[in-house]
């Protein structure tokens, strides 16, 4: 069988495997040899120092090496403890092991033979003693070189109930003896470039390092190669896009700013200015624009939405917004409306709440051409919605769509151009990563009279003192949100909470005041009527759910209260406080927590420190890791073998380079040298689904 080995040979058949515990190692996502190979240690220990037992002390992690003199099981109420006796000549250490009695039988066999043992060093009554140690036998002759758990820089792997990190050890062992298995898929010029190791040698050093120093190279080496074959994969992608018939539309710049200048009264920022250029020159091309805008809250995006929108109707193209709420679909509506109204642009709005008769008409003028602008739900993408000529769309807060339902929505249209905009700030790296076959457009300016918003993080003791704040800002004409904390257990007890702080809140602390609520349980109808009634100002307060999270624009709110601060996320807490600042009015941002943990406590100091969103969600990437901000399954998000997307920032910036650069000279790796890596590419792409809008 040896001679036959090859990557895809089942666990099974790997020396120290068999049937049951291939069972047991399923659990780790591990099937075939190439798995074990790429099962990495998540840590090592250096125990390569011996220490003489003499020598040893309470607290200490040691390696001590010695004649095992004897060995009996013992009963102690219901344990079994074994306990053996380990004689270096300085001293004799107890070494004890709980309920495995069977460990007698096999220590029992090497009686005054020579063993190593390592564990951490305690004090007992009758002297110095280690507890379920690490040990190896160390047979005459035998060369210390050859131990796996003691003598050398020791790899601690990820495990499952039924495998202990000795077994889980010499698997892997017995598994690095076919290194030479792996592929080399890097061209020799890339690693000679950059001083990468071989592929093999990389694989070795990973889980059996002969150094300290040759652990990071080795992890270097395979975390390139992930980064390169997905940025492979997204240049790829990018030049088949580029290659697709799209709408070439005649962009008359002067004609589109003048109908700006007149939906529009104040001057854009330089940022909006720059974007809209962008756009409007990927809108020019005979492919479909496939764009991704970025912007902070309140950075204007809807302008930079409505200048791309004019583009397409000008060139009497429909153009439809896709928003992941009814609420903000509704925002973008009211919105559009109040902008093209001037112009003659009717903008229909397609969403769940609309009776069988407006659904119809709405649908209706959208098929005939007479509706230009269509916003709404995933109700957009259904079946019976038709364009007649779709040549723009628009998925707003992309992140909670998932991949088909961009597709949806892009094939309503004859390969429409694309904007993909959020207003949560992305990482670079993450961009790279998510949206690497977008082209990035980023609004990083706010227009100009806008303030900073106030972020202050208080005690519960505090909260009337807040309420105190909040009185005297609506005393001044402005209005205020109080946001509910997070319940995990269910919907119910979220509404629940909800429903009582309004009660409480209108009859015990404003009482003269009028307090709406606003949660995700209620009907659509209800929802709308509380929006308009905080939007014309007839609600002082209004109290919610983060059902307000995205989209939602009163400008004269000047204050939100943040209960429980310290359960929501940074990028969350950050597109919360985006609800207020979004006119000339001082506004503030109260954080009320009383944090528990190190990272709740790191997220309200980095509140209270910026209002920089791309800052707070480097922070964010940093505390949580890329799976928790992205549902890896809802996004595409890569959950990568052995790359960390923060710890790694720089080498997938060099990975990106040089995957363009090899694509310069050969667009579809079509070169014979190139075969082994085109594959590896595809098996990359089908591993991950790297998540794309076409």
């Amino acid at each position: 069988m040896a001679a036959r080995y090859t990557l895809e040979t089942e666990v099974q058949y790997v020396k120290g495997v068999g049937t049951k515990l291939a069972q047991v190692l399923s659990k780790l996502n591990l099937y075939t040899l190439g798995d074990l190979l790429f099962h990495l240690p998540r840590r090592y220990e250096d125990r390569r120092q011996f220490r003489k037992i003499a020598h040893a002390r309470a607290g200490d992690a040691v390696t001590v090496s010695g004649k095992l003199v004897t060995v009996d099981n013992m009963k102690v109420r219901n344990l079994t403890l074994t306990k053996a006796y380990l004689d270096d000549g300085s001293g004799v250490l107890e070494l004890v092991w709980y309920n495995q009695p069977y460990m007698k039988d096999t220590l029992n066999k090497l009686r005054n033979s020579q063993i190593v043992a390592y564990g951490v060093v305690k004090e007992s009554p009758y002297g110095l003693q280690m507890e379920t140690p690490e040990w190896e036998d160390l047979p005459d002759g035998a060369d210390p070189d050859s131990l796996l758990s003691v003598n050398r820089i020791v790899p601690i792997y990820p495990l499952t109930e039924g495998i202990r990190q000795k077994r889980m050890r010499q698997i892997l062992w017995n598994t690095v003896q076919y290194a030479h298995l792996a592929p080399e898929i890097l061209p020799r010029s890339v690693r000679e470039r950059l001083g990468l190791m071989p592929i093999q040698h990389a694989l070795q050093q990973i889980h059996f390092p002969d150094s300290e120093q040759a652990i990071d190279p080795a992890r270097q080496r395979l975390v390139f190669e992930e980064f390169f074959l997905m940025q492979l994969g997204v240049g790829m992608q990018r030049q088949r896009t580029r290659q697709e018939r799209g709408i070439a539309l005649r962009i008359d710049a002067d004609r589109l700013n003048e109908m700006l200048h007149r939906i529009v009264p104040f001057e854009l920022t330089n940022a909006q200015k720059r974007v809209i250029h962008e756009i409007w020159s990927d809108m020019a091309q005979p492919h479909p624009m496939n764009r991704l805008l970025q912007g902070d809250v309140g950075s204007g995006k809807t302008i930079v939405a409505a200048a791309a929108i004019l583009a397409a109707v000008d060139n009497q193209y429909q153009a439809a917004i896709m928003a992941p709420t009814e609420i903000l679909a509704e925002q973008h509506s009211i919105n559009l409306h109040r902008l093209f109204q001037p112009l003659g642009i009717s903008v229909e709005l397609l969403v769940g709440r609309l009776s069988n008769k407006q659904r119809q008409q709405a649908r209706e003028r959208i098929a005939t051409g007479r509706g230009m602008v269509a916003v709404g739900t995933h109700a957009l993408i259904q079946e019976g919605v038709e364009f007649a000529r779709l040549g723009l769309a628009i998925v707003d807060e992309q992140h909670r769509f998932g991949v088909l339902q961009r597709a949806a929505l892009r094939d309503k249209g004859v390969m429409p151009h694309v904007l993909v905009m959020t207003a949560t700030p992305i990482p670079r790296t993450l961009t790279l990563t998510l949206y690497g076959e977008l082209d990035v457009s980023i609004i990083d300016e706010l227009p100009p009279g806008r303030k900073p918003v106030r972020t202050h993080w208080k005690t519960p003791e505090e909260r009337l003192k807040v309420y105190a704040g909040v009185r005297k800002l609506v005393e001044q004409g402005r209005q205020a949100y109080v946001i509910c904390p997070l319940i995990d257990e269910s919907n119910k007890l979220q509404v629940r909470a909800a429903e009582q702080m309004a009660e409480h809140l209108q009859n015990d602390v404003f009482p003269d005041l009028r307090v709406g609520l606003l949660h995700g349980r209620m009907k659509p109808a209800e929802k709308e009527a509380v929006m308009d009634a905080f939007r014309a100002g007839e609600l002082q307060i209004l109290v919610s759910t983060t059902v307000i999270e995205v989209g939602v624009d009163v400008p004269n709110a000047a204050a939100i209260v943040i209960e429980d601060a310290d359960r929501f996320g940074l990028a969350q807490l950050h597109q919360l406080r985006g609800r207020v600042g979004r006119s000339e009015h001082q506004s503030y941002c109260v954080l009320i927590a009383n944090p528990k943990s190190d990272d709740g406590q790191r997220r309200m100091e980095i509140m209270t420190r910026t209002n920089n969103g791309f800052l707070i969600a480097e922070e964010d990437l940093r505390i949580r890791g890329p799976g928790e901000i992205y549902g890896t399954r809802q996004s595409g998000m890569p959950s990568f073998r052995v790359a960390d997307l923060v710890k790694d920032m720089r080498l997938l910036e060099v990975a990106r380079q040089e995957a363009f650069h090899l694509l310069e000279s050969d667009p579809d790796l079509s070169r014979p040298e190139h075969a082994a890596l085109r594959e590896a590419v595809e098996r990359f792409r089908h591993r991950f689904a790297i998540a794309t809008v076409s």
